[in-house]
């Protein structure tokens, strides 16, 4: 081999080099922006989760309170029936004023602000928890899909140095556009794209 030709290999390993300094630095910032939509999604799978077992729990309170509210309001119907069949007054008035309190007991089941667990808050409360679990819910999908967009974007990165195909490496960077895209979507409109 002649000083010529170990000019040229020299260089072309030189810039070979180069290259790969490039695709590493390109894997390890396809890298960094995995961790955060990896990151960003576990918090948004968790969240999830969190509002539905909320929601799930409301609901079940809500049912409690419409059950006990349906046996208070019979039990007060039922005595309201039979008032005509008790003759002393005294007992008459007992009773009236015991359907009184079953009745306000049957309103409180209904509504009660203070407190926020009459049933029509509740059924409120549940809903709110219900739309933030699906808001959680679609930034997850989309920091998934963010997260196979980089995945595949650092494999590709990966077979550019082995193949010297670049246009692998263009098609990493491409992925890793559209993977930073659906973190994007996944922030600030989860609802903008309906994928699932």
């Amino acid at each position: 081999m002649g000083a010529h030709e170990s000019m040229e290999h020299a260089e072309h390993a030189e810039h070979a080099s180069g290259s790969n300094k490039n695709i590493a630095l390109l894997i390890s910032v396809i890298a960094l922006f995995l961790a955060f939509s990896e990151t960003l999604g576990k918090a948004a799978q968790t969240e999830s989760l969190a509002k539905n077992v909320e929601a799930s729990n409301l609901w079940a309170f809500f049912q409690a309170k419409s059950i006990r509210r349906t046996v208070v309001q019979a039990v007060s119907e039922q005595a309201r029936l039979s008032m005509s069949t008790v003759g002393d007054e005294a007992a008459k008035a007992a009773l009236q004023k015991q359907i009184e309190e079953w009745q306000k007991t049957a309103q409180r089941y209904r509504s009660e602000p203070d407190t926020g667990e009459g049933s029509e808050q509740l059924a409120e409360r549940a809903k709110h928890a219900e739309h933030d679990r699906d808001l959680a819910q679609a930034r997850y999908h989309h920091y998934e899909l963010a997260s196979a967009a980089f995945q595949i974007g650092i494999v590709l990165a990966s077979a550019t140095i082995i193949t010297g195909m670049m246009v692998l490496a263009w098609l990493s960077g491409l992925l890793a556009v559209g993977g930073l895209a659906f973190t994007a979507i996944g922030l600030f409109a989860p609802h903008a794209v309906h994928l699932f």
